[in-house]
């Protein structure tokens, strides 16, 4: 049977509450309309500085972004509330109650690797659209972007051994756990546990049993006849509840009955230990009994360093399933992020304090290719100036092919274009990207160069 994805719009957790904000928003905004500040207002979101242990991050989020604000509303509820605070008159209350976003956003694609003071979105609104949907765009695209960038980084060690998603049970909230899903599957994972996620993104779901199926039986091996005659094919099985090395037996048992019926089990799970020890000898008993057709699925507590070290020892382990460490992006839980103003009433404007400089002025990030098809380096400019910039480089080095990172998403306040791509499109584009960096720049061993444009430096001091 075809799975369907089923759109964001539909999507039952997303928060399209006109409150989903932070309350220096609706004061600014209150401000903005008394005085008349309704002119276009430009906002870039980046991030400043990248997680130590973050090569690159994978943008994503994006779709979730996009539907939340074409269905923005503020509730009369909602209204009553605002009302109770007594800071706002009625003239403000009455524009929110007719709110809609009307704005435009060019952005990086879902899937696209970037880098730090890279934008990963622009967004062009009424200053006050464009200054209340803040913390909703934060919001949205910081979860999925971290979990797809360490997503990345365990499909980068895995080295083609199947990676499924299992942090479901221990990420921060229902909406949390499925946006986790749907960031790993963009950036390399195959499959996860989240059936609900799986059933809203197209998802493969995947999944084998707990201790407790086990320990329900008067012994293990029954539990193992139990749990394959449902599931045939499909069926893996847990072996490291009691002792492994036995679990291991009894299920090299259970198979060879079962492909004695022309059914061949598909594999067993480690959930515990050594991994790499233990992953080795039960390979052995695997193949020593015969059903050496049997994988080796991993999981417990892992993490792209767990990975690593099962990978550099040659473990024989199949696939691996990651949870926590995925689903909280345990090691950065959270992105130096920022929404800022660049550009208000066609005037560029930009931040000199300490540690948080800004560039002026709308932006594009031009990504640049040799000949092989490597991605050499990007070069942030001012996206008035895009064609300019690009010929001068093609000018000098006419063997280079050059591609504009941002792109339109949204149109006076609908989707279009790239906000309207497929989960598929998505991952495809993370596959394919990902092969065209240098090896090292993925290991985070060798810096990817980010050209800031001369033109970006000249404004930004005022020249």
């Amino acid at each position: 049977m075809t799975r369907q994805h089923i759109p964001a719009s539909s999507y039952p957790f997303r928060s399209t509450s006109g409150l989903f904000t932070d309350l220096y928003e609706l004061n600014m905004a209150a401000v903005y309309l008394q005085l008349e500040m309704t002119q276009p207002a430009t906002f870039s979101l980046f991030c400043r500085r990248l997680p130590r242990t973050r090569p690159f991050i994978v943008a994503c989020g994006l779709e979730e972004l996009l539907a939340a604000l074409e269905s923005l509303r503020f509730s009369d509820d909602e209204l009553e509330y605002l009302r109770s605070l007594e800071l706002y008159d009625e003239a403000f209350l009455a524009y929110l109650k007719e709110f809609r976003f009307s704005g435009t956003i060019r952005a990086v694609p879902e899937g696209t690797p970037i880098f730090a003071n890279e934008p990963l979105l622009e967004l062009e609104a009424p200053l006050p659209e464009a200054q209340l949907v803040e913390t909703l765009v934060i919001n949205k695209i910081q979860h999925p972007t971290l979990v797809a960038s360490k997503a990345a980084l365990c499909y980068l060690i895995a080295s083609g051994r199947t990676l499924v998603d299992f942090g479901a049970r221990r990420a921060h909230s229902a909406e949390s756990a499925a946006a986790a899903a749907r960031a790993a599957y963009i950036a390399g994972f195959e499959a996860t546990s989240n059936v609900e996620a799986a059933r809203l993104y197209g998802i493969p779901p995947s999944g084998t049993m707990a201790h407790s199926f086990i320990m329900a039986f008067d012994d293990e091996e029954t539990a193992f006849e139990a749990f394959a005659e449902r599931y045939r094919e499909r069926t893996v099985l847990l072996i490291d509840t009691y002792d492994t090395l036995e679990g291991a037996e009894k299920a090299a048992r259970v198979a060879r009955r079962f492909e004695a019926r022309g059914i061949r089990l598909r594999g067993v799970r480690i959930d515990s230990g050594d991994l790499v020890k233990t992953s080795k000898e039960v390979r052995e008993i695997l193949d020593r009994q015969g059903v050496g057709w049997m994988q080796i699925f991993a999981s417990g507590n892992l993490s792209e360093s767990r990975i690593a070290e099962a990978v550099t020892a040659e473990a024989p382990i199949d696939a691996f399933g990651v949870g926590t460490e995925l689903t909280t992006s345990a090691d950065a839980p959270s992105l130096d992020i920022a929404y800022k103003l660049v550009r208000y009433d066609e005037r560029d404007v930009y931040k000199l304090s300490p540690g948080k400089a800004t560039y002026p002025g709308p932006k594009q990030v031009l990504r640049v290719i040799d000949p092989s098809g490597q991605y050499v380096k990007d070069v942030l400019i001012p996206a008035d100036a895009e064609e300019r910039i690009v010929s001068e480089i093609q000018s000098l080095q006419e063997d280079r092919q050059i591609v504009p990172l941002l792109v339109p998403v949204m149109e006076n306040g609908v989707r279009t274009g790239a906000g309207l791509e497929s989960l598929k499109d998505k991952r495809e584009r993370f596959l394919e990207a990902i092969g065209r960096f240098d090896p090292e720049v993925k290991k985070g061993t060798k810096p990817y160069d980010v050209e800031i444009h001369p033109s970006l430096v000249v404004s930004a001091r005022g020249g």
